[in-house]
């Protein structure tokens, strides 16, 4: 072994991890600068590599994870040549983790991991180391940067990104055919020993499918696997680490196989033949009956397309294929007839529309049937000749002519006899009858083109046995044209001629219009009906004439209006003609020809104001007449006085009673009359508030004497309203009543007494007190001087 080796083999030693812990050597060199180590190595390719000498040498550390020990886990020792063993230099760790996840002891360099690394979380630590020394504080070699690197271990299983996997593969695939690649992931290092390779088994879903082991490729594993067999597969992947050896760690996952359909199946029907029937009067179009082949595929490998490829009736019957339902629909194509052909035989071919060519051994992917239809009989309605008929009919035909004839028929067998009859809703006029026996169409009233040229009736067929049993036919009937009207004006002509006219003037254009319809078009001749000295007529050919006059001047005073009599004839056989009467008018006109006034009246009237000076007029006197109005309704307004000029004005005693009174002979105040004479009286009122019960007629009670006391009258009045329940209860003349015997003074009031003045004794009042001497000294003084006088 030569030198070279020698050192490559140490170099390779230093690089390669120790199961033990490991020493970092911190050396001195005398100058500080890099000096040669004394080894060499080949580098790849061939030249030697001289490694140089620091004055830091480092290496990695290794360090287990999940260590599961009570103490702190050792990592190695740092160590300086400087160091003699009397704590004099100190040790400093710095970088990740420095301090709290790894620590340093300051006086021996051991490094120290504090609690348990998880690689997958961190595979590595940078960390820088110094010594200083402990005096001085200053380094005694340079800062040195070295790696704790984490060995990995087996603490991961295998996981499947997804726990439930959907795939299909197409049945009847070939042995091998690839379904569905499942990859399963470890979080252990792959580059430490065999903690992360994989590898794939199948639990379950054997023997169908297979797992290629280093790739997760699930396949087909048995041949011509049928979906109308078995459609859906269950598979367990095993995923394992260890290269799955005895004490891997495993995970799993389940993939849901499918199926899915080819066309490998043919369309069968269940039978070989059907049998169907249909009335003979079902109309084209209608739906006989279906057919339907079974396919055990599905989707687009189950469509089936139907037709009728043989039999006596393809021109009769169609067949149409229902997308949906995957059915063969048969219709009717032409009208059956029961009496024609009682009975067809259709062939009917099954087909599937998307065929696989690798499946055509197969085949065929179509198949037949029979299908036989039975027309039945039923009692048919009639059958006209033709489906719709057209008369033509001049409008001056006699009554009860035919103008045509509808021939119906019973197809049935039994030929039943036909009724004809007129849809009356079709000819409200009745202008049409039919004959019941032979459908003979005739007039019943006579025609006029010029009413109504066409006339559409609806005729019907009934049989006699079965007169429910109805059809119809429409029957158009044009009415031609026969010359049976005279030409007339076509409006209204409003002629007129200047007075200043001169012969030989055109003073109107007139046409004239026709109610026919000639075959040649219309043609009119316009002529005078006698000799006429001051117009004339002239024929512009063209169905239009000119009115000409024939002398010169006219006079409004003389003849006013004048009647020109045209006649028009037409040229159709027989002629017909009319005469019609034009209304000339004379009328002043200017210079220009401009009617300026027709009316003879105009010339008699006077010169005088114009239209709108006489409006101007009418409104000034108009508003003049509102200005009186108005003034005479203020001055009347000012003249009212108010009803009630102050509040001591008001002539009611008992709203307003502020003095003693004057008594009876005070009438001012309140009218003693009343009270006497109960005719003047108003009748009596009921309550508004209240509806009574019951509506009694006032009483009309006779009037008192002169002489009667008002004590007794008012008694008298009151006890007639406290028996007449239809009397309100608050009357101001029920009220206005005696004061009654309990008082001490007795009632003041002058209506009481029936005696005069001077019968009266008022020594009484001074026995009252105080408040009423004035009162006693008035009255008392009063009867003094009368006794004195």
């Amino acid at each position: 072994m030569t030198i070279q080796q020698v050192l490559l083999l140490l170099l390779l030693w230093m690089w390669l991890p120790h199961p033990c812990h490991t020493e970092m050597l911190f050396r001195r060199t005398p100058d500080l600068r890099p000096r040669s180590f004394g080894g060499r190595a080949l580098g790849n390719d061939g030249k030697a590599i001289h490694r140089q000498k620091r004055g830091w040498m480092w290496n990695q550390f290794f360090l287990l994870e999940e260590y599961t020990g009570s103490d702190y886990q050792y990592v190695g020792k740092l160590h300086s040549d400087q160091d003699k063993g009397d704590g004099s230099l100190k040790y400093i760790l710095s970088g990740d983790g420095a301090g709290t996840l790894f620590i340093i002891d300051e006086k021996t360099g051991d490094i120290h991991a504090t609690r348990r690394i998880d690689r997958e979380e961190k595979a590595f630590y940078t960390l820088r180391a110094q010594a200083i020394n402990r005096r001085t504080l200053r380094p005694v070699e340079p800062e040195s940067e070295f790696v704790i690197k984490i060995h990995d271990i087996n603490d991961n299983e295998p996981t499947f990104p997804e726990e439930v996997y959907t795939a299909s593969v197409p049945e009847m695939s070939v042995v091998g055919t690839s379904v569905v690649q499942v990859t399963a992931t470890d979080a252990d290092d792959p580059s430490y020993g065999n903690s992360a390779r994989i590898i794939y088994s199948i639990l379950q879903g054997q023997p169908y499918f297979s797992v290629e082991p280093e790739t997760g490729i699930i396949r087909t594993a048995l041949p011509n696997m049928n979906r109308e067999n078995r459609e859906q597969y269950q598979v367990v992947i095993q995923a394992k680490d260890m290269g799955g050896q005895m004490g891997g760690l495993s995970g799993t996952t389940t993939v849901n196989i499918t199926l899915t359909d080819v066309n490998d199946n043919p369309p069968r029907f269940p039978q070989s033949t059907i049998h169907l029937r249909i009335p003979e009067s079902s109309p084209v179009g209608t739906a006989i009956g279906s057919v339907k082949a079974t396919d055990a595929d599905t989707g687009k490998n189950a469509e089936v397309e139907y037709r009728i490829i043989d039999g006596d009736g393809t021109d009769m019957f169609d067949i149409v294929t229902q997308k949906d339902t995957q059915e063969g629909i048969i219709t009717v194509r032409k009208p059956l007839d029961y009496e024609t052909r009682r009975l067809y035989t259709l062939k009917v071919e099954a087909e599937n529309t998307h065929v696989d060519p690798r499946f055509y051994y197969l085949g065929p992917f179509k198949d037949t049937i029979i299908v036989k239809i039975s027309v039945e009989d039923v009692d048919e309605p009639p059958v006209f000749s033709r489906s719709s008929y057209l008369f033509e009919v001049h409008e001056d035909i006699e009554l009860g002519t035919i103008i045509g004839t509808v021939m119906a028929r019973d197809p049935d067998s039994a030929s039943s006899p036909i009724r004809f009859s007129l849809d009356r809703h079709t000819d409200l006029d009745r202008i049409f009858n039919i004959h019941s026996g032979n459908g003979s169409i005739y007039t019943s009233k006579p025609l006029d083109r010029e009413i109504s040229q066409w006339h559409n009736l609806s005729v019907i067929a009934a049989e006699i046995n079965n007169p429910k049993d109805t059809t119809r036919v429409p029957v158009y009937v044009r009415i031609l044209d026969v010359n049976d009207n005279a030409p007339q004006f076509a409006v209204f002509y409003d002629t007129f001629v200047c007075e200043n006219a001169r012969a030989g003037q055109l003073i109107q254009t007139i046409s004239a219009v026709d109610k026919d319809d000639p075959l040649g078009g219309q043609k009119f001749f316009f002529s005078l009906a006698a000799v006429n000295p001051n117009f004339t007529v002239q024929d512009n050919e063209d169905n239009t004439a000119r009115i000409l006059t024939r002398r010169n001047g006219f006079s409004r005073h003389e003849i006013s209006t004048y009647l020109l009599p045209v006649v028009i004839s037409d040229n159709d056989y027989p002629i017909q003609s009319s005469t019609g009467t034009l209304t000339i008018r004379v009328c002043a006109c200017d210079s220009r020809g401009n009617m300026q006034s027709c009316s003879a009246e105009a010339l008699l009237l006077p010169a005088g104001l114009s239209t709108g000076a006489l409006v101007a007029i009418l409104l000034c006197i108009i508003i003049l007449l509102v200005i009186v109005v108005l003034f005479a309704a203020l001055k009347r307004q000012r003249k009212k006085e108010p009803l009630i000029l102050s509040k001591e004005d008001i002539r009611d005693n008992i709203v307003s009673y502020n003095d003693e009174g004057g008594g009876e002979e005070d009438t001012q105040a309140f009218d003693i009359g009343t009270l006497r004479n109960p005719a003047a009286i108003e009748d009596k009122k009921l309550r508004r508030d209240i509806i009574p019960e019951t509506l009694f007629v006032p009483r009309r009670t006779p009037s008192a004497p002169d002489n009667t006391d008002v004590r007794d009258f008012i008694n008298q009045r009151l006890k007639e309203h406290d028996t007449d329940p239809s009397a309100p209860p608050y009357d101001s003349l029920a009220t206005y009543a005696y004061e009654g015997n309990d008082s001490i003074a007795e009632s003041l009031s002058s209506l009481e007494s029936g005696t005069t003045e001077g019968d009266q004794n008022y020594d009484y009042l001074r026995e009252w007190g105080p408040r009423f001497n004035k009162l006693a000294e008035m009255y008392g003084g009063g009867e003094s001087d009368k006794d004195t006088s």
